[in-house]
Parts: structure tokens; C-alpha cells; sequence
């Protein structure tokens, strides 16, 4: 009760008049009136009226367009037919006012006067739409007109249908309203829509043109009349030669062309004439003007409608993306002489327009008036009239476009890729994606590649497969190296565009600098030029005004005063934007004077040039993905919108695709922009453009163009099955786009627009929650660690199922955050839901719960209301739900919450039975998901692949289920401690099992990853990884097995309660990783095994941890059970802490006990990474922490081999880790952590699964570990003999890899950059040198640490001080100037190490004799901070801020001590760094180089022989 009191007043505290709470109960399918889709066959499909109830016949026919449906409605080309929207959701931006005339006279909004079409068919229709032109609904404007509707029809079932059986005729049939199937094509349809009267257009105008009525769209008068024509439009059967005219015209029109035989006499009479004036024909016009001349028509298949058929202009090769609408084509094989093809269809080869070759006569069987649909042929307007005016002496050729001077194609052989590095917020796994794709494509092109890439966990830098590249360095992408190996590897062309701003930064950086010139390497794709176009703010804007096109009112700054001088000129809020910045860093908006300065501060530091911008907040952010190719051809392959308004960045908003509350015109306006701004810049390749669009108009602004593929690329290529990274890659090499083949269909050209028949969201995956003091508040710049894509037939089901994907505790769209945790106490809603955080979806849905109304909370959030209204929807679903008990919910009321998205274990919840009760009541009912697949032309022609997801909207599945794979279940969403690794895992797992000949099938929902590429498995399901969808799938497939130990923790915590429910679990035995999980059953095996840990405790109390800790001493550590990456994993220094921190274990993991134990201090910790089959080690590899234990081992520098352990230490790891094998019957993966103390050796955990250290140990020695675990899950037998045991180990001799974490302490403003036994670190990286100096440097250098020149300011407390005395002699040898706060610069000044003191930043205004530390390092004189803190200091908030200044301004920080020692040991190396990477090592090191090289080269024939 105080929850909802609570509510309540902060609802009355919004004064904004607020009338009614009670939320009203949307009209149900169950309660529309119903009716069926009657086929001429006998199939019949139940669908729910939405338009006029009344029977209706004729011939069924789709249309795949994303918009336009008022258009589509009005088209008169669609007489007699039955409307088959292919896009499931439809009516969400309503209808405009479809009796508004023109300055023409014409109906201003739509093609016609009336709706044409019989009747329409939708999967999914929108009640409640949400446009500022829109006046009414779809539904009433069917009403009205007496057409009707229906919804709830498997549209891609019915797609199918025609596509396969070609003509099919059909009824929509009331009950008591008996009609007959009729086939319209038997009738003169043209003579049905055309002018009974001779109307006039634009009179006066000095062209004049008859236009003949087949059907004729009223866009096509518009053209023609803004091109100075005066349009004659006549009858159909007007006689032609007794008009006057300079031109005449033939439209678009319905049914069979060979009907309308008066008007192809008419055509005939004029084409064998002698008359000089110009024809031109479009669609119908087309037909009857190729009948006229001699040709021949005929039915197509299934005619080509929608708004993305590729045509190629057979005079200039270029190709152009067409609205199309015909069911019958014309035969260019019947031509007659003196005809030829103007345009054919890319796709299928038809004839999409002819030509007279001498004549001034031609035609297009496609729509260039569009409406809707892509305005690219437009121009053939322009050729018409221009053909008047220029008479005889006019030919086709004269007036069509010039075909572009398209160079050769590029001559390389070797290909240098430079990767992104490691994983940081907002360059993340997608780039492991494109990387690995631009190689796939360079090698399938027969070029040698050469990657640099220091991300050792990345698919991409693996070295063996015929999808790897040909060498591999993992070194820094820096200038300096990448010039390197350059020298060294000589390649001819280079890639700047897969590896993210840092592959860019760096080529820029060596075009600049004469690098690539000096050794004659090409950049192929996109110029140097056009890339720092787009990055220079103030080039870019240049750029645009060039076209007359726009950004923000901006100013392009170098220096803060400058910013604040144009903040001034612009008025606040500004928005700041970073040069030549990934993921909105730097970025900010700043509502006055003092932010901004602050702000400009920060972003200085990291960028030479910001942009000050007008503030577009409250504007709707709009994003196109754009291709094209070296001969201008251009195709924009995916359109996105973002939930969240303008003020977010798009990486940390919710995005759906397509876009769901654009109209046509909004849609191919900004679209036509994205092209024309491409092509100015100069873009070849793949490219992303934002727009702001005004919430109220057709007013925009551009955001951005990013010239390289990006996060917005991963995701389109995943959300339309379309492979940007690979075609891209392709279009560098100068291959023309029309010459790449749709890889999805195998039959169509990569020269095409997707078509999606599903609605993609992507959400976001933040792990805020992690660093202490972090804001849960998100901005313009990019927070979010990962990404989830979810797929549905529905919004409802798409946001419901990405919610889910987010996090295990999230159960929906529910008013409960994740994880379960409270709400604040004193809750301040309206602050909620306007400001943006991380968690305001689920304010969102406590809003709606509570009875706010979507007026209200638009006005909050400015969110548009088609997605509230869809939200609102889920609400009222749950209460619907709730007011039933199981025995008693109606069927139809189960099945539609399951067509909206709710998981078995919400439906559970609404009615009071567990997951399991509801799971057995749906299957009771037969209630179960259809399987769909995404084919990137909504089932227009058959898909090749199989890319899957699951959907309750249907009635049958796309595919049979006769493979009975082996399932793979991916890691889910990045994020801190499960990242690029586990794809990795899983990747290496699909490809064993392949090798195998094994058929796969894969779940993940992460578009980031290479695990959802589609050819990378035989099945991949873009799906929840829930025990319920699992089971559905597994159930469904029949799978012969899964293996859920490569994918992390999301799998690993699935194992139990998969095998409870009849799945087969490969691998290690559920039960024994269910022991190893529960931290106290752990600890109490391993004293029963004699194996040593630290003393422990399983805690039911307060009291009993306090206890504990009193006879241990303190400090102690919490540990959770069930977690990943140290989740509420603590060190504990006295007993306030101890109860705080337990609170927050006990929440993290509810229903297992917490375990204590003793932190032992000044530990070194190992790891052990193994694979076990029925407890034998076959497999191991030992690495070392750089840190003492204490630092959680996924933030740890780790070192392979070890370099401080002895030998007999070493022995008794692997005697406990032997143990531990055997005793829980490991067969699989296994990773194993000690703490080593002298010779004492001490368990801290182990998993019973792949751990994030499997890449580094298995690309150092030359082992896949992942493909060993694998051929042991399936029983496969394999030469153990070459594998490093735990008798006969594979240990490099001659080099040292450093693997080091990759941190993201920048974005993440208010979170103190220091290291605990919680995970931080996002991504890692790894390097190899003949010593562990030179290779910790390189890996440092890849994580973005700049070596110190100059200064660097020291910190340290008392307690290091003696361990860091020779650390301080050595940096101060090296030369550099150490500055240090009062009392450790006495201290180093007394043991002769020359510092100078500065103040605290607390007391540096009163302390003015000595140097200020906040100007010393935002002036550039610190370039290192070493910052060595602990629990006791009294300077807890002085060091916070010194450490936050230095990663403000981009200062490299250590704060390890352990890490300070040995980087003050290898700075004296930095002279002797060089390019040489793994290989070379291998290759000089015979004893590792023999094992590797069996095992490689065995892997590879064998890879490539199942290939073959």
C-alpha cells in the first residue's frame, strides 16, 4: 500500500491535470468481428475484420514495401486485387487527410480518388497510430470507403503461396455473405480506372503533353506539370492522331495489357507514323508500347510489387533501386527490329523497359513518380521533357543520364586489415565481425591479408581456417607499428574501415604523414579524403552546405573559449561533439556556461576540434545504413529509428528496425538525402547516416555521417540478414555492386534493399550498476557495454523478447528493475521518466502499471506515442491475464499474450502458477512457436539460408525439422566478464562440430557477434537464451545434444534446469557443475580432497560472517554463487562494510548461500585453463597475474609462461587441478584459479566451463582448447598424444605473451578508476616479445596507454612505500621529472629521489606555494599518474579526484602497484620494440613450433577437406 500512495503522490506532484487513472482495455482480436481468406484451392485462413464487413473476391497479390500503404491503397494498378502487405504491422502512422486538394486539384495525399484495391491483409494492425499529418485510422478510412480488412493472416504464409504457385485468386469471406472467386484479369481493368472526360493540368505551361488514362497516379501529373508541362490527360481509347501535343504519354494501369487493344492500336497508328514527338511510357504504358510495336506480353509468376526492385540501365550499366506494381511483363526476345531493352530487372532478367533505337520513343516497366517508394529514376521526368525541348535533335542517349567513368577495377595481391583493438564502450565485438568478414571476402577473391590486431579473444586474429587471414600480428594500432609491418609485409592495398575509429584515427594518421605513399599502398574503399570530411566537424559542414543540405547551427572550436563564444552566438543548451571521436565520447549536452567549460575541458584533451551545436532535444534520431560502389551505384540497405528521442546516443537507445512512425514521404525524403549526401562525399563501400527529424514536420537536420561500418552496420546486417561488411569489403576492390550476389537467396544481386517481414529492437546491455557512485542517467554519450536484437511479428513481441535477452532477471516489460532490486524509497517518478537512464523502460512500465496516461507520459519523454500506445497494450494484457486462474484463461487470451511477447514465466505470474504450470497449459492448448526465417526479401524468393527466429504470429513454419543437430547455445548480450571470448568459444565450437560433419544449430541473440553470421552454422535461431526457448527450440529441432559450456555464464546457469526437462547435456554432467557452482559444496569437496584453499564459511547471518571475520581476521571476501566476472564479490575491512556488501551478495545470488573467506595478502594467483574428459586432464595451460591476488582475474595482466612461480608450486596446481577433474568428472572445459604463497598453493575457484583466458592460452601455445572440448562432448577420438598434459606441457621458451585488460574508465564519468575483486575491464588485448618487458609494453601500448615523456605525478600510501622505493630510483634513472603529493615527496626527496611536491586537490586554492595538480595535468605537463590507494587512506576523495582527472584528460593511470614495478622495469625497453608477433616466434621456437604446427596443419585439412 505505501508503494502505491507513494505513486500517487508523486502523480498528483506532476500538476498536469491529469483526469483518470483507470487505464481502458483495448479491443482484443477475440472480440473483432471475424472472417476468412478463402483461396481458390480450398485454403482458408481466420483472420479479425478492421476495414468494412463485407465479402469480397479477386486475385491475391503482395507488396513488399516498408511504407506507404494510403499510396499503395489509391494505386489504381491494383484494380480487382487483394492486397497482401508483406510488413506485419501496419496503420501506425495513421491516414492524412485523403480529401486535401493540391495546387493541381488533385487529392494532395494519395494516388487516386478512392481505394482501389478489393480488399487488404495484414499480419498486424495498429488501432492506435501516431502521425502529425494524420487525421484518422487506417480503419476508418477502409470504413468509409467499404473495403475491407482483415489482420491477424500469416501474410508470410500467404506470400508463399503466391510466390510458389504464381496467379492465385481469393475471397475475404463473412460469415452469411457468400461470394464468388472471380478473376479480374479477365476484365478491361484499365477501362474501369481510367478518365471518362479530357482534363487539363498546369494549364498554360509551355509544354504540352497528353497523358493517357491507363490507371494514372496523381504523382505522375505533378512531376509532369513541375517540369513545365501542360498535362491533356485523356481517355484510355482516345484517338491519338487527331490530338496535337509535343509529347506523348502513356501510364501505369491494371490487369492484363493485352485487353486494351483500342489504345494499342492507337499507340500502334503513332509509332508508324511519321510524328517527331516524343513517348514516353511507364508500368501499363510500358506493356501497351512493346504491344504496339510487335512484341509480346505474358503473366508473371507473381509480378514484381514493392518498393525494392533493382533495374540496371542497359545504355550506361548503372543500376537503380524501383517502386514496382505489374503482374505482366513483355518478352525482349520478342522485339521486332529497331527496339531494344532500355532497363532489365538485376534480379530475374525481365524486361524492365524498351526502347526505339532511332526514334525518341521509351519506357519503364517500373514507377519513377514512386509514391511509394524510392525516388532514383525520377530523372527519366527530366528526360522526357528534355527530349520535347530539344526535337530532332534530341536522341534517348542524349538525354539520359552519363554513364560514370568507372575506373578499373583495383589491382592488389596483398591486403593489410587494421583491426580496432580491444573491446572498449562504443567500439566493441562488431568489429570483430566486419574484421572477420572483409578477410572472408579477401580471401574469397584470392588476395593474400595481412591483419594487425592486438584483440586476442577476436574470431578475426585467429591463424588457422580458410576463413582467417594469412598472417596475424598482434601488435598496437598505432602508426608506428602498423609502418612496421608494412615495411616488413609490403602489401598493396590496405582496409581503414572495418576496425573502427581506431583503424581510421591511424590511417588518417599515415596518409597524413606520407607512409602510405612512401611504400605505394592503396586505400582501398572510401579516400582518405572523404573519411576526414566526415570527421573534421567543420569540413563536414562544409561538405553539406555544398549541397544545401544541413547540420545542427553549429561552430567547429579549437580552445574552450572559442566554444563558449559560440554557445553564446547559439544560445543554450549546446550540444558539444568530438572530432574524429567513437560512441559520443567527449560529447555532451550543456545547458550553460559552466558545463560547457567543463565539458570543452575534457573533450580538448581528447580531441584537437569540437563542434558547438544547436540543442535538437525532444527530435526524433533516424538512421540509414548506405552502399555504394566505385559506378555510383547506391542502395540504402536498412532504415532504423530510434525509441528514445534526440539526447541519447543512438548506441545506448532502444532502436527498432525498420522505422515504425515515418510515412513515405518522411522515409524516402530522408532516404534520397542519405543517398545524395554519399555520393557527394564520396563514399565507396558501406557508411551510416543520423538524422534529427522534427517530431511536427518535415523539417530535418544530419547528425553524422560515419564513413567505415560502425555498431548501427552490425546491427542492420543482423536485422536483414544483408552482410554489409563483406559486400562492403567487395565494393573496395572496385567490384561493381550488380556483381555480387545476395548471399542470403544465392540467386538475387547484392545491388537490392532489403525487405523485412518481422520488426527488429535492439536494446541495449549497461552494466552501470558495477562502479561505485556511477549514475544510472544516459546521454549523448555512450554507456552501454552491449547489445541484444530480438525479432517478432509484433512490437509487443520484439521488445518483450529484447527485454528478456537483456538480463536473466528480466521477465518483460514489467515495472520491476533487473535483478530485482528496489526502487528508490521516496521514488520520484516524473524525474524517472524525464530524465533518460538506464532503467527507464521499466519507470515506463511502473507508469503505465500505475494508470499514467501515454498523453502524460509523451509529454514527459517525448517518446512518440505509437510505442506508448504498444507498451500500454502489454499492460493491459497482464491485467487481462490476471483475471483469470489457469483453468478457466480462454485460449484465444492465452495465444494473443503469447503473440505479445510474454514468456511462459510472465503468464505464470500474472495468474498465480509457476513457469512450469503455464508452460503445460499452453502446450495443453497447442499453443507453441511457428519457426520464420529471415530472407532479406520477404519470402519474395526462397532463402537459402537458414536464419531464423521463433514467432506466435503464424500458422506454419518456414522450414521441416529433419536435421537433428547438435545445439551450441551462444553468450547472450556483451558485457563486463562475458565478451568477445565466448563467441570466440562458441565459434570454435560450431566449427568443430562442422568438421565433424556434424549439422549445427546455434542460439545467441548478440548482433555483434561472428557466431550470428548466418553461413557459420547450418541453423542459427536470433533468439531469448530462456529455459523456455531452449526448449522449444531443442524440442522442435530434435537436437542430438547441447553444449552450453562455451558460451559463459548465461548457458552455464541453463544447464540444470535444461537437463531436468529431458534435454541431453554435452559434456561435463549438469549435477557436478550445479556442485562446482554452489560455492559451500565446492569448499566442502575440496577438504574432503585434501586440496588447500583459504579458510571459509557458508554464512546464514550477519552474526555468523562477523564471527568469522573475528577469528580469521579481517580482510575477508564475499562470494556469491552462480556469478560471472565477480558480480557482488567484495573484500570486506570491517564489519559496516561486511553488512553492506552481504546485502548486495545476497541479493545478486537469492537462493544459494554466501561463502567468506579469508583474503590472504600478498598471494600471486594462476590460473589453470583445461580440458578434461571423464576426469582426465587431456589439455592444460598455466598462466600468472601480473597483480597480487585481489584483483579480479578478468582485470588482471596476465603472463603465459609463468615467470614467479616455482616449480614445485607449479606441480601442486597441477596435482589439484588433476583432483578437482577427477572428483567432479570433468569432460570438457574447465578453468581453475589458485592462490600461490611461496610454496603454498590454495584454491580460490573453478568452472566448469570455457573461462575468458581460452583464446589467449590457446593462440599462445598453439592449441584450440575449445575444439579439443568439443570432440570430447561428442565422443570424438583424436591423437592425444601432440596435446599439452599435464606430463608433457607445451610452454614457450623463447617469447612471453601479456595479455591485458581494456578499460573504459572515460565514458564512464563518475566510476573510480580502480581495481577490485568486481570485473570492470570491457575487452582485452594481447602481445608477445622475446621477454615479459617487451611484451607487457606492446600490450600496454594496445590498450590506448601512451609511454610518458615528460612528468609523471606519484601517489602512493604508506604502506608501499618501502616496496616502491626502487620503482621511484628507476622512473627518476629513466629521466623522467616526478611530481608526488607533500608527504611522499619528503619521503622520496630523504631517500634520494628528486620530486616535486604538489598540493591535494582538496587544499591546491589554499596552498598556493606549491604547484596545482589539476593544472599541471590538464596543461599537459603529467603524462602518467601512478595512483597506488587502499581502504586506510584519509585521502580517499583527494586520490578519487586525481585519478578521474587523469583519465578526464586522457593521462595514462596505473594504480597497481605490481603494475608500476613492471612497467618502471620495461619502460627501458621501449627503444627495442618491434613488429614481431606470434608467428615469427612460432616459427624460431622448434620444440613449441613442432606440436603447433602438427595440431595446426591437422586442423586445417581437416577443415578444409569437410568444406569440399
Amino acid at each position: 500500500m505505501s508503494k502505491i500512495l507513494t505513486i500517487c503522490g508523486v502523480a498528483k506532484s506532476l500538476r498536469l491535470g491529469w483526469r483518470s487513472w483507470r487505464s481502458s482495455t483495448r479491443l482484443l482480436s477475440l472480440k473483432a468481428q471475424t472472417a476468412h481468406l478463402v483461396l481458390e484451392d480450398g485454403t482458408k485462413m481466420k483472420g479479425y475484420s478492421f476495414g468494412h464487413d463485407q465479402s469480397a473476391a479477386g486475385e491475391l497479390v503482395f507488396n513488399t514495401g516498408l511504407v506507404g500503404y494510403p499510396e499503395a491503397l489509391t494505386d489504381p494498378s491494383y484494380r480487382g486485387q487483394i492486397l497482401t502487405l508483406t510488413y506485419p504491422i501496419v496503420g501506425n502512422y495513421g491516414v492524412p487527410n485523403t480529401q486535401e486538394l493540391d495546387e493541381l486539384g488533385l487529392k494532395k495525399n494519395v494516388e487516386s480518388d478512392r481505394i482501389q484495391v478489393s480488399g487488404l491483409l495484414v499480419q498486424d494492425y495498429s488501432a492506435e497510430y501516431s502521425h502529425w499529418n494524420s487525421v484518422k485510422s487506417l480503419a476508418q478510412w477502409l470504413q468509409e470507403e467499404k473495403v475491407p480488412a482483415l489482420f491477424g493472416i500469416d501474410t508470410r504464409m500467404l506470400t508463399k503461396i503466391i510466390r510458389d504457385k504464381g496467379t492465385v485468386l481469393g475471397k475475404i469471406e463473412f460469415d452469411g455473405q457468400p461470394v464468388e472467386i472471380t478473376d479480374p484479369n479477365q476484365r478491361n481493368l484499365v477501362s474501369e480506372v481510367s478518365t471518362k472526360d479530357i482534363q487539363v493540368f498546369g494549364k498554360g505551361n509551355p509544354v504540352k503533353v497528353v497523358a493517357v488514362d491507363c490507371g494514372i497516379k496523381h504523382n505522375i501529373i505533378r512531376l509532369l506539370v513541375k517540369r513545365g508541362a501542360e498535362v491533356h490527360l485523356v481517355p484510355w481509347d482516345q484517338d491519338l492522331m487527331s490530338l496535337e501535343y509535343d509529347g506523348l504519354f502513356i501510364s501505369n494501369g491494371p490487369g492484363d495489357p493485352s485487353l486494351a487493344k483500342t489504345l494499342i492500336q492507337n499507340v500502334r497508328k503513332v509509332l508508324e507514323s511519321d510524328r517527331p514527338q516524343p513517348v514516353f511510357g511507364i508500368c501499363m504504358g510500358n506493356q501497351i508500347t512493346a504491344l504496339a510495336a510487335g512484341a509480346q506480353s505474358y503473366k508473371l509468376p507473381m509480378g514484381n510489387r514493392g518498393q525494392n526492385q533493382p533495374v540496371v540501365n542497359v545504355m550506361t550499366g548503372q543500376a537503380f533501386i524501383t517502386a514496382q506494381n505489374h503482374g505482366y511483363g513483355i518478352d525482349s526476345e520478342s522485339l521486332p527490329p529497331g527496339w531494344s531493352p532500355l532497363f532489365i530487372n538485376a534480379n530475374d532478367g525481365t524486361n524492365e523497359g524498351i526502347m526505339h533505337n532511332t526514334k525518341p520513343v521509351f519506357t519503364a516497366q517500373f514507377h519513377p513518380e514512386a509514391k511509394g517508394g524510392p525516388t532514383d529514376t525520377e530523372f527519366l521526368f527530366d528526360a522526357f521533357i528534355s527530349l520535347i525541348r530539344k526535337g530532332r535533335e534530341g536522341s534517348i542517349a542524349s538525354v539520359m543520364p552519363k554513364k560514370p567513368a568507372v575506373p578499373p577495377r583495383i589491382q592488389v595481391s596483398k591486403v593489410l586489415v587494421l583491426g580496432s583493438g580491444g573491446l572498449s564502450i562504443g567500439q566493441a565485438g562488431e568489429f570483430d565481425y566486419s574484421g572477420s568478414q572483409a578477410v572472408k571476402a579477401m580471401r574469397e577473391e584470392n588476395l593474400q591479408t595481412v591483419l594487425i590486431n592486438p584483440n586476442i579473444a577476436s574470431v578475426q586474429t585467429n591463424e588457422v581456417g580458410t576463413k582467417q587471414a594469412d598472417s596475424v600480428y598482434f601488435l598496437p594500432v598505432t602508426p608506428e607499428f602498423v609502418t612496421q609491418v608494412i615495411s616488413v609485409e609490403r602489401p598493396d592495398g590496405i582496409l581503414l574501415s572495418m576496425g573502427g575509429q581506431t583503424a581510421l584515427n591511424c590511417g588518417v594518421e599515415l596518409f597524413q604523414s606520407g607512409v602510405l605513399e612512401k611504400y605505394g599502398v592503396k586505400v582501398l574503399g572510401t579516400p582518405v579524403e572523404s573519411i576526414m570530411a566526415t570527421e573534421d566537424r567543420q569540413l563536414f559542414s562544409d561538405k553539406l552546405m555544398e549541397i544545401n543540405e544541413k547540420i545542427a547551427p553549429s561552430f567547429a572550436v579549437k580552445t574552450v573559449a572559442d566554444a563558449l563564444k559560440a554557445a553564446d552566438e547559439i544560445g543554450y543548451p549546446v550540444m558539444l561533439r568530438s572530432a574524429y571521436a567513437l560512441g559520443g565520447l567527449g560529447s555532451g549536452l550543456c545547458a550553460n556556461k559552466e558545463k560547457l567549460e567543463d565539458t570543452a575541458h575534457k573533450a580538448l584533451a581528447m580531441s584537437s576540434q569540437i563542434l558547438v551545436e544547436k540543442s535538437l532535444l525532444g527530435w526524433k534520431e533516424v538512421e540509414y545504413e548506405v552502399v555504394r560502389d566505385i559506378a555510383d551505384n547506391c542502395v540504402t540497405v536498412c532504415n532504423m529509428e530510434n525509441f528514445d528521442p534526440l539526447g541519447i546516443h543512438t548506441g545506448d537507445s532502444i532502436v527498432v528496425a525498420p522505422s515504425q512512425t515515418l510515412s513515405n514521404e518522411e522515409y524516402h525524403m530522408l532516404r534520397e538525402t542519405a543517398i545524395k549526401v554519399v555520393r557527394h562525399l564520396g563514399i565507396v563501400g558501406e557508411c551510416n547516416i543520423q538524422y534529427a527529424l522534427h517530431p511536427s514536420s518535415l523539417e530535418y537536420c544530419i547528425i553524422e555521417v560515419n564513413a567505415r561500418l560502425s555498431r548501427s552496420s552490425a546491427l542492420a546486417s543482423k536485422a536483414t540478414g544483408y552482410p554489409l561488411a563483406f559486400v562492403a569489403a567487395k565494393l573496395a576492390l572496385g567490384i561493381p555492386l550488380p556483381e555480387i550476389k545476395n548471399a542470403v537467396s544465392e540467386q538475387t544481386t547484392a545491388c537490392f534493399e532489403p525487405s523485412l517481414d518481422y520488426i527488429v529492437t535492439k536494446i541495449p546491455r549497461w552494466d552501470l550498476d558495477r562502479f561505485h557512485g556511477m549514475s544510472r542517467e544516459i546521454g549523448s554519450a555512450m554507456k552501454s557495454v552491449g547489445e541484444v536484437m530480438a525479432v517478432g511479428r509484433s512490437f509487443e513481441e520484439s521488445i518483450q523478447k529484447a527485454l528478456r535477452m537483456c538480463h536473466p532477471s528480466v521477465d518483460g516489460f514489467v515495472p520491476r528493475l533487473p535483478l530485482k532490486k528496489a526502487w528508490a524509497e521516496q521514488q520520484d517518478l516524473q524525474r524517472e521518466l524525464s530524465m533518460p537512464s538506464s532503467t527507464r523502460i521499466f519507470s515506463l512500465a511502473q507508469a503505465l502499471h500505475s494508470g499514467v496516461t501515454v498523453d502524460q507520459i509523451h509529454d514527459l519523454t517525448a517518446i512518440d506515442k505509437w510505442f506508448l500506445h504498444k507498451l500500454k497494450h502489454i499492460t493491459e494484457m497482464e491485467q487481462r491475464l490476471g483475471q483469470y486462474k489457469s483453468a478457466t484463461v480462454p485460449r484465444d487470451l492465452l495465444l494473443k499474450a503469447k503473440m505479445d511477447g510474454f514468456s511462459d514465466r510472465q503468464v505464470g505470474q500474472a495468474m498465480d502458477i509457476s513457469e512450469g504450470e503455464a508452460r503445460v497449459l499452453r502446450l495443453n492448448q497447442n499453443i507453441r512457436p511457428w519457426v520464420k526465417q529471415i530472407d532479406t526479401l520477404a519470402a519474395e524468393y526462397p532463402a537459402a539460408t537458414n536464419y531464423l527466429y521463433c514467432t506466435y504470429h503464424g500458422q506454419e513454419h518456414d522450414l521441416d525439422f529433419k536435421d537433428h543437430g547438435t545445439m551450441v547455445v551462444g553468450c547472450g548480450p556483451y558485457h563486463i566478464g562475458s565478451s568477445v571470448e565466448f563467441d570466440w568459444c562458441a565459434v570454435s565450437s560450431i566449427r568443430a562440430l562442422r568438421q565433424m560433419g556434424k549439422r549445427t544449430v546455434v542460439v545467441n541473440h548478440n548482433p555483434e557477434t561472428v557466431s550470428t553470421d548466418f553461413d557459420e552454422c547450418d541453423r542459427l535461431y536470433f533468439e531469448e537464451l530462456t529455459l523456455e526457448r531452449i526448449l522449444d527450440i531443442t524440442q522442435q529441432e530434435g537436437c542430438t545434444g547441447c553444449i552450453v559450456s562455451v558460451g559463459g555464464q548465461i548457458p552455464n546457469n541453463l544447464a540444470m534446469p535444461l537437463h531436468l526437462n529431458g534435454v541431453k547435456i554435452l559434456g561435463t554432467n549438469p549435477a557436478q557443475i550445479d556442485r562446482a557452482e554452489e560455492r559451500s559444496v565446492f569448499s566442502s569437496i575440496l577438504d574432503d580432497l585434501g586440496v588447500g584453499q583459504a579458510p571459509w564459511r557458508a554464512l546464514s547471518s550477519l552474526e555468523d560472517a562477523v564471527s568469522f571475520a573475528s577469528n580469521v581476521g579481517y580482510p575477508c571476501l564475499l562470494r556469491p554463487s552462480y556469478v560471472l566476472s565477480g558480480s557482488a564479490m567484495n573484500v570486506v575491512y570491517g564489519e559496516d562494510e561486511m553488512k553492506r556488501f552481504l546485502e548486495e551478495a545476497t541479493q545478486v545470488s537469492q537462493d544459494h548461500p554466501v561463502v567468506i573467506t579469508k583474503f590472504i595478502r600478498g598471494a600471486r594467483e594462476v590460473e589453470v585453463d583445461a580440458v578434461a574428459r571423464m576426469g582426465k586432464v587431456l589439455a592444460h595451460a598455466i598462466t600468472e597475474h601480473v597483480e597480487d591476488a585481489g584483483v579480479h582475474s578478468g582485470d588482471a595482466t596476465l603472463m603465459l609462461p609463468t615467470q614467479t612461480i616455482s616449480q614445485g608450486a607449479l606441480e601442486k596446481v597441477k596435482t589439484a587441478t588433476q583432483k578437482i577433474a577427477k572428483a567432479f568428472e570433468i569432460s570438457g572445459p574447465f578453468n581453475t584459479q589458485f592462490l600461490v604463497k611461496g610454496n603454498d598453493v590454495m584454491v580460490i575457484e573453478c568452472n566448469l566451463r570455457a573461462s575468458r583466458s581460452f583464446p589467449f592460452v590457446s593462440k599462445t601455445i598453439g592449441v584450440d582448447f575449445i575444439d579439443v572440448a568439443t570432440r570430447v562432448m561428442v565422443g570424438e577420438r583424436m591423437d592425444e598424444s601432440r596435446l599439452p598434459s599435464l606430463e608433457n606441457p607445451i610452454i614457450p621458451v623463447d617469447f612471453v605473451g601479456i595479455k591485458a585488460p581494456m578499460f573504459s574508465w572515460p565514458r564512464l564519468r563518475e566510476a573510480d578508476p580502480v581495481l577490485r575483486c568486481e570485473m570492470a575491464s570491457t575487452g582485452e588485448v594481447a602481445c608477445f616479445g622475446p621477454n615479459i618487458y617487451s611484451a607487457f609494453l606492446k600490450a600496454m601500448l594496445s590498450t590506448g596507454f601512451k609511454l610518458p615523456q615528460k612528468g609523471i605525478l606519484i601517489g602512493i600510501q604508506h604502506s608501499f612505500r618501502p616496496n616502491f622505493l626502487s620503482t621511484a630510483h628507476q622512473l627518476h634513472e629513466e629521466g623522467f621529472k616526478l611530481y608526488a603529493t607533500e608527504g611522499t615527496s619528503a619521503w622520496l626527496n630523504a631517500n634520494d629521489v628528486p620530486t616535486i611536491p604538489v598540493a591535494w586537490p582538496s587544499v591546491e586554492t589554499n596552498t598556493t606555494h606549491l604547484p596545482s595538480i589539476s593544472r599541471l595535468i590538464s596543461e599537459g605537463h603529467i603524462d602518467l599518474v601512478v595512483n597506488l590507494p587502499n581502504n586506510n587512506s584519509k585521502f580517499l576523495k583527494d586520490n578519487f579526484q586525481i585519478r578521474r582527472m587523469a583519465v578526464d584528460y586522457g593521462v595514462p593511470l596505473i594504480t597497481n602497484f605490481q603494475v608500476v614495478k613492471l612497467f618502471a622495469e620495461a619502460i627501458r625497453y621501449s627503444s627495442e620494440l618491434d613488429a614481431t608477433s606470434l608467428f615469427h616466434y612460432r616459427q624460431r621456437e622448434p620444440r613449441l613450433s613442432e606440436s603447433c604446427t602438427a595440431w595446426l596443419t591437422s586442423n586445417l585439412e581437416n577443415r578444409q577437406e569437410t568444406q569440399s
